[in-house]
């Protein structure tokens, strides 16, 4: 439990300040593991895709959009990730001349052991706080990004879950 002089420190820290230093350890956290299970070329940016990317892929104008960032960013991403073999460029089956970028098994692989990384990482924070205000918390921030209309995209997919394949 935080001291009274803790908790005093950050009563008038608004909600984006307190949104990006969750944000911030969460990404710290499933780099550091990332970067454990072998995947060395993972760097924290490529959170954007990982993160964006819907499961049946999208075009990389669409994952920009997504992700808040320009084509052209977006773009050297993918490269990036394409070169290591985490995602791949296919025809959109919809649109003969258009291409998607889809993940790979390796890419997969990211998202589940990321998915793990925050599981245990709630987990922790639930501990924490006791599970029931964790819980409100979740209900809270959940309700909130509905009404912000931004979708995780891939976050509750089943192949990101444990043992998915």
């Amino acid at each position: 439990m935080s001291s009274m002089a803790e908790s005093d420190e950050h009563d008038e820290i608004m909600i984006g300040a307190l949104v990006s230093t969750v944000w911030l350890e969460l990404r710290h956290r499933v780099s550091a593991a990332l970067a454990a299970a072998g995947f060395d070329d993972y760097r924290p940016t490529h959170e954007s895709v990982f993160q964006w990317l819907g499961p049946d892929g999208d075009r990389v104008s669409d994952l920009a959009q997504h992700a808040g960032m320009t084509r052209q960013s977006m773009a050297e991403l993918v490269d990036y990730l394409e070169a290591h073999g985490y995602v791949e460029r296919v025809p959109d089956p919809s649109d003969g001349r258009a291409v998607l970028v889809q993940r790979t098994d390796r890419g997969w692989m990211v998202n589940r052991a990321a998915r793990r990384v925050v599981e245990e990482t709630q987990a922790e924070w639930a501990r924490a706080l006791g599970r029931e205000e964790f819980d409100h918390l979740l209900s809270h921030l959940r309700r909130l990004a509905g009404v912000i209309q931004r979708p995780a995209r891939v976050a509750g997919h089943p192949r990101t879950r444990r043992g998915a394949r």
